[in-house]
This record gives structure tokens, sequence and C-alpha cells, in this order.
């Protein structure tokens, strides 16, 4: 169903097959003004987010059928890049793991508290938006612009992620410069957004598949990673 109280912020799809558990996103994502459309499997996931376009997917990994799994592999697959954020029942890290792979911008286990999934969502959603006027970055074959939010190698778009394109921008700015991993978690995520150091470690993997031979990243081991002034 889709909550009529206040949309302002736009429309989160909220993939829950638990009727308590998604009323009470519904309610308190109401609260911070989106607008709430909630499904119970992934089938009617995917077509609500080619109906309904939402800002921002809170999706269940565990749902009866085509799981969350399914949800996020078939969307990335249709180059729908809508931000997700995974919602997993036990501290797995392979399940982690593989829903960043999948394109996942973020993850929160249960249980959690629905103030922290509000933030989770404002959290992505502040990391999408593009900076109209910030001039594009340029390392070698890969062009990143700020203010569409589109990043190009040898000429062709790449899609990404929320989160890989703020982790590529990172990276690009300080050309040269070698980021730990902390300091790309406080840039890339935002003071106060949560992650760990595997993160980041499966993000620029990420990154460096979809540049392919344009990957400018290099690995400093033991310390972090930076993008080689001169790009490959």
């Amino acid at each position: 169903m889709t909550s009529p109280d206040g949309d302002e912020r736009g429309l989160v799809l909220v993939v829950e097959d638990e009727a308590p558990i998604a009323d009470l996103h519904r309610r308190y994502l109401t609260r911070e003004g989106y607008g709430v459309h909630v499904v119970g499997d992934g089938v009617a996931a995917v077509a609500a987010v080619e109906r309904l376009r939402p800002v921002a997917i809170v999706l269940d990994v565990g749902l009866p059928g085509e799981d969350g799994i399914w949800v996020c592999r078939t969307l990335r697959e249709r180059d729908d890049w809508t931000p997700v954020l995974f919602v997993t029942a036990r501290d797995d890290e392979v399940d982690r793991v593989l829903g960043l792979e999948l394109g996942a911008d973020d993850y929160v286990t249960k249980p959690f508290s629905p103030r922290e999934l509000v933030a989770r969502v404002k959290a992505v959603l502040r990391r999408r938006d593009g900076r109209p006027g910030s001039p594009p970055l340029e390392v070698g074959a890969v062009r990143l612009d700020p203010g569409t939010r589109t990043v190009t190698a040898g000429g062709a778009e790449v899609p990404l992620t929320v989160t890989e394109f703020n982790l590529l921008e990172a990276l690009m700015a300080a050309r040269g410069r070698v980021l730990g991993r902390s300091e790309l978690l406080a840039t890339a995520w935002g003071q106060g957004d949560f992650g760990g150091s595997r993160t980041v470690d499966v993000h620029v993997a990420q990154l460096r598949a979809k540049l392919g031979d344009h990957a400018p990243i290099e690995t400093v081991r033991g310390v972090g990673y930076r993008v080689l002034p001169e790009g490959r």
C-alpha cells in the first residue's frame, strides 16, 4: 500500500513480508516526509519499481519466493540503479558481501531501531544528490561529473551505484594521495554513516571490475587506496 501522509522527499519502496515490521518502517519513514509503498514479495517489488520509480528501496533479503538477492540482481541487470538498502536477518558477512557485489548501497542487520533505518535511508539519498557547478574530474580515460553524477571510461558510460560513485569521486579528487579505509568511509559514506573496511574493499573491487582496463585505482598494501595521477 502507498502511504498518503507526506511524500515531499520522494517515495520509498519497502519490500517486507512481515506486516508488523513493514508497518513500523512505513510509520517512521512517513514521519520524515517520505511517501511509502509496501509490497511483500520479490516479483511485486520489481513491478513496483518499474511502475512507481521510488527514490530508494528498503529490501528484506529473506522474502518468500524470489528473495531480495534476486530483486537486486534483476534490477541491476536491467540497468536500474535505484539506491537499495538491504535488510538482513543475521550478521552474516557472506550475505552482506554478496549484496554489495550485486549493487546494494548499504545494509542493516536485524534487529535494528526504526530510527537507524531512517538514518540509513537519508544517508544513501544524501550521497546520491548531485552538486551542480562542481567541475568534472578526469584521470586518464575516466571522467566523473559530480553535477550529473555520470562516469565514463574510454568514452562509454559506466553505471555505478550511489556508493560506488562517491567512493570513486573521493579517490579521484585526491589523485595521487593515499586514502585509508577509515578516511574513505568518512568521505564516501559521510560522517556518522555506517560501514567497515571490508565494505570499502568490496566496493573498490566492484569499481575496478566496472572500469575494466581503464581503472586507475591502486592498492597501497596495509594503508588503503589511491588513484594514479595519470590513470592507466
